[in-house]
């Protein structure tokens, strides 16, 4: 990508110009807000997360975004994380802390009842809000904000499941880049280094470094280890993406964590009757959903799979004569789940909507001929022209491509992206 391009596709520039996402100085810097563009994007590829969640084995969860302060305090993450905390907030005679994760709340969650090693591994999801006091000179766009919201899934399991899960959670991984059509840079072994805030448990981080390599080496991954950039409480396995200025970012990550477990005495009764210290697997599939926007965006040129574009299909009549034609062509469009609006005549030349619609997968143009032969001719977004046919004929087309969740646009819908 030449610099030419990489400045059109500038996610800051193109996702505002799109109405993905915007900011405005009342709300405040760092937080972004979704126009009904963005939110159906938004809407899409949650909707993905939890669908791969759930055929996975994964039980979806929901949890505050605040949190006393001692719950961090247990956590460890107001000794080594508390400089990119938002300060305490008063309530009362306690203090309250806007989250900056949600493995302590996932951790409550798990301890809430007696356990038993029948119900391990315990995977549990959540697409939740948490917050980071990110400096105003590092935020842009939507890949460094201050309200972030995480596709985060922690999987508690007995020791000799954990290589399991985690090499799982890798393939999952790799499904979603498949289905959004996002190339990884690299996958990165994140080790902890000098001078850092890390748990001091040298045990744990030995056991822990050694089952992501054993993943790895399992998986068949080229990796690059790289110290200082481990968790605190643990090493992880980070999946690198890079933007069209080359700079390089974490997108997705699977980590091992023997710290937490025990910071909130965490267990299950094994079959020998006996209390064991389950280990929690932290796992994202996307990472945070304003950055994998970001991502997307940039990576796709604004032209995102049909399955995820904001408006999928655009009807244009040719005159207003086609008008009713085309509006009840979107009705039957929107019953069949499709994201689809109307450009009408009075817009300009069917010329100039065509080119304001480039970026929709699909163009129906009814004219008089296919008003009258209750038939549509489609334009695809790359160019080709598909002959007027039956509408059922292409709604089930499109749907069904739409439905695989591939990245082709009229490919045999078969070929899904599994």
């Amino acid at each position: 990508m030449n610099r030419e391009e990489t400045a059109v596709h500038d996610h800051r520039k193109l996702g505002r110009e799109l109405g993905l996402f915007d900011t405005d100085p009342l709300i405040g810097a760092g937080l972004p807000y979704w126009p009904p563009a963005g939110a159906a994007v938004r809407h899409a590829l949650e909707e993905y997360v939890r669908t791969a969640e759930q055929r996975a084995g994964y039980r979806h969860v929901y949890s505050p975004v605040l949190g006393k302060r001692e719950l961090y305090e247990l956590s460890g993450h107001w000794a080594h994380y508390s400089d990119d905390m938002f300060p305490p907030m008063r309530l009362g005679g306690e203090q309250v802390v806007l989250r900056p994760s949600l493995c302590p709340h996932h951790a409550l969650i798990y301890r809430s009842r007696s356990r038993s090693y029948r119900e391990l591994p315990l995977r549990l999801a959540e697409l939740g809000g948490m917050y980071r006091s990110e400096l105003s000179g590092v935020l842009g766009g939507l890949t460094r904000v201050r309200a972030i919201t995480l596709n985060d899934a922690h999987v508690f399991c007995t020791p000799d499941q954990v290589a399991a899960e985690a090499r799982a959670a890798l393939e999952m991984i790799r499904r979603a880049y498949r289905a959004l059509g996002i190339t990884p840079t690299r996958y990165r072994l994140s080790l902890p280094g000098p001078g850092g805030k890390y748990v001091a448990a040298p045990e744990k981080w030995e056991r822990s470094v050694a089952l992501l390599i054993e993943v790895l080496d399992a998986s068949g991954l080229p990796y690059e280890a790289a110290e200082g950039e481990a968790a605190f409480y643990g090493p992880k396995i980070d999946v690198q993406v890079t933007d069209g200025s080359g700079r390089e970012s974490t997108l997705s990550t699977v980590q091992v964590d023997f710290h937490q477990p025990e910071q909130f005495d965490l267990h299950y009764i094994g079959a020998d009757g006996a209390e064991h210290r389950p280990v929690m697997v932290h796992r994202s599939i996307i990472g945070s959903v304003e950055r994998a926007v970001a991502h997307l965006v940039e990576q796709h040129g604004g032209a995102l799979p049909a399955w995820l574009a904001p408006v999928q299909l655009v009807v244009l009549p040719v005159s207003d004569a086609e008008a009713p034609h085309a509006e009840a062509f979107a009705r039957r469009c929107a019953e069949r789940g499709l994201r689809v609006e109307v450009a009408r005549a009075d817009r300009g030349s069917l010329g100039a909507r065509i080119r304001t619609a480039r970026l929709v997968p699909y163009q129906a143009v009814i004219g008089a001929r296919e008003a009258a032969a209750g038939r549509v001719a489609l334009r695809l977004r790359d160019g080709r022209r598909i002959d007027p046919g039956p509408i059922d004929d292409a709604l089930a087309r499109i749907g069904a491509l739409v439905d695989a969740r591939t990245t082709g646009l009229w490919e045999d819908a078969t070929e899904r992206a599994a």
